[in-house]
């Protein structure tokens, strides 16, 4: 016999001989007594067995590599808190785009999602530095600074907008690819409609090269491309294979102008919601997933270069150094920026 039912049978013979020295009037208010009594011990138990459920939204495909780490991310959250905490997962675009979840998550109608630093940039200038072209020298030079301490405080940083971020995620290097004519040189993209993130770099970026930016959400650029609204754009391998550009273009030119990370944030209505040993167990499950990320997603990239040639499509490797120079003015004008100019002498000082 455990101890409250020990203390409830104890209560209730004290009641009964109560009832019987008083009569009818203290019966009304050791019943009374005994519902309060009760009603304690359910919630007690209810409080015991509390589980928090949180959505996690993206936008990419449920079988992108990332997709696969979020799912496993959310299975070690709920093994190693015993089941307190689940996390649901909601995929491919439902609750919508990128930048739509993230206001989601500031009003706390989601609570977790991944998102690249270029929409982050709109709610947070520091994430500004993130989406500079070149600004990583290659794979190496960007892990060394993402698992690093100089990251350390962009986390922080959106606090004061509603979420706080968790880990970072390999998005891989982004490169250009087009209907027709192979970019070899920056001269290549005169007069090219390029389909870019809506983020305010990456579009002077382009105009600095020559192309012609063109804003579009990701579910767009398939049929954009298929109709001529675009001529190209510029995205990492998976994207030729996975989001099936490869289908509508003809070359893809690997200048690797960008490697912008995402972000894994969540809601700071969330972590009101959870235990400090709680949001401990969620901040080790997101490192885990980055970890393993990288292996996935280096597999991933692996994979997706050989289906692009036998899709069809012409691989080069242009010289980056052109590339370089015509968006050099960008890089100064963003290091004179009181709000990320520290961050970028940092991570180009990390090489």
């Amino acid at each position: 016999m455990n101890s409250i039912t020990s203390a409830h049978l104890r209560f209730e013979r004290r009641v009964s001989v109560r009832q019987c020295a008083t009569g009818s009037e203290t019966m009304k208010i050791t019943t009374s007594a005994l519902a309060v009594f009760a009603a304690g011990i359910a919630l007690t138990a209810g409080t015991a067995n509390a589980t928090v459920r949180l959505k996690l939204a993206d936008a990419l495909a449920a079988d992108h590599p990332t997709s696969v780490i979020l799912e496993q991310f959310a299975e070690e959250v709920e093994e190693k808190t015993d089941g307190e905490v689940k996390i649901r997962l909601y995929m491919n675009g439902v609750l919508g785009s990128e930048r739509e979840v993230l206001e989601q998550v500031q009003n706390g109608a989601v609570d977790i999602t991944r998102v690249s630093a270029a929409n982050l940039e709109n709610f947070n200038p520091i994430y500004q530095a993130f989406t500079l072209p070149y600004l990583f020298n290659s794979q190496e030079h960007f892990y060394k600074v993402m698992d690093g301490p100089i990251v350390d405080p962009v986390y922080q940083a959106s606090l004061d907008s509603g979420f706080m971020g968790l880990t970072y995620f390999d998005s891989g290097a982004r490169s250009f690819y087009t209907k027709s004519q192979c970019v070899e040189t920056p001269d290549d993209l005169k007069g090219q409609k390029l389909r870019v993130i809506n983020s305010h770099t990456s579009i002077r970026m382009v105009e600095l090269m020559g192309g012609i930016p063109t804003p579009l959400p990701y579910g767009e650029i398939y049929t954009a491309l298929q109709q001529g609204v675009i001529d190209g754009a510029e995205n990492n391998p998976t994207a030729l294979t996975l989001g099936r550009h490869g289908e509508v273009v003809k070359c893809y030119s690997l200048d690797e102008h960008l490697r912008i990370p995402d972000f894994l944030v969540i809601s700071k209505t969330a972590m009101d919601k959870l235990t400090d040993e709680q949001i401990a167990i969620i901040k080790e499950a997101a490192v885990n997933a980055t970890q393993a990320q990288k292996k996935v997603w280096n597999e991933a990239v692996d994979e997706a270069m050989q289906q692009i040639e036998e899709m069809g499509v012409t691989i080069v490797t242009p010289d980056k150094a052109p590339f370089q120079e015509k968006v050099a003015p960008l890089i100064e004008e963003y290091k004179q920026d009181p709000a990320i100019g520290q961050l970028v002498d940092a991570i180009q000082n990390a090489q």
